[in-house]
């Protein structure tokens, strides 16, 4: 079973019917039993980490997402799902899940004609290769809304960079869990290729990409 967190976050629908898109018959469930039993995760979210946080843990979400990670299930966040994966968001001030280590930072921009948050279409740069990204093609486009990004403490967890007048990690990931700061349900084709990617990994990680990390 494919099981989309439903964590008070939104864009629960548009997740689900892009996993309709590539085969992928997804349940939305709050309910941390649930979790236990699903064979693959998707962690989406739009809003803010610390009210997030709150609802993952009055549902025992938190600790069912620790509980699916240890076990190897394939996890993937989105945006605030990916932001949550982290030890730390300034939004708020919120400890979160700390699967990933590393912190959320607000972006502090200095030319008055970028405007907060980040919102459209800016290309991906892969820098080292990972299942999920594996259809992913230089000048590939995807699609952002978000006014703070990750900065994980160790550079190996770091598989693609986008450029909002500084260059940004966005698209981490550690074993099973892969996170994204754009949106592939948002993002067309491409998004929907990332996202049969998903459905088709396995959670393991091939020598090469381990030895990348």
């Amino acid at each position: 079973m494919t099981l989309i967190i439903d964590y008070d976050a939104g864009n629960l629908r548009s997740v689900q019917r892009a996993c309709a898109e590539v085969g992928l018959n997804a349940r939305i469930s709050n309910e941390a039993s649930a979790v236990a039993r699903a064979d693959r995760i998707i962690f989406p979210g739009v809003g803010a980490a610390g009210s997030a946080m709150r609802s993952l843990q009055a549902n025992g979400l938190d600790k069912a997402l620790l509980d699916a990670f240890k076990a190897g299930v394939p996890v993937l966040g989105i945006c605030l799902g990916m932001q949550i994966s982290l030890s730390h968001s300034e939004e708020n001030d919120t400890t979160t899940l700390g699967l990933i280590d590393g912190e959320v930072r607000r972006f502090r921009l200095d030319d008055p004609a970028l405007k907060i948050p980040h919102m459209g279409w800016n290309e991906v740069r892969l820098v080292k290769p990972h299942p999920v990204l594996a259809k992913v093609q230089p000048g590939d486009e995807f699609y952002f809304v978000h006014a703070y990004y990750p900065a994980p403490a160790e550079r190996s967890a770091v598989y693609a960079q986008a450029t909002y007048e500084s260059t940004f990690c966005c698209a981490l990931g550690r074993d099973n869990y892969f996170g994204t700061q754009f949106h592939p349900e948002k993002s067309g084709r491409v998004g929907l290729e990332l996202l049969a990617c998903f459905a088709a990994w396995d959670g393991t990680l091939s020598p090469e990409v381990r030895d990348a990390q």
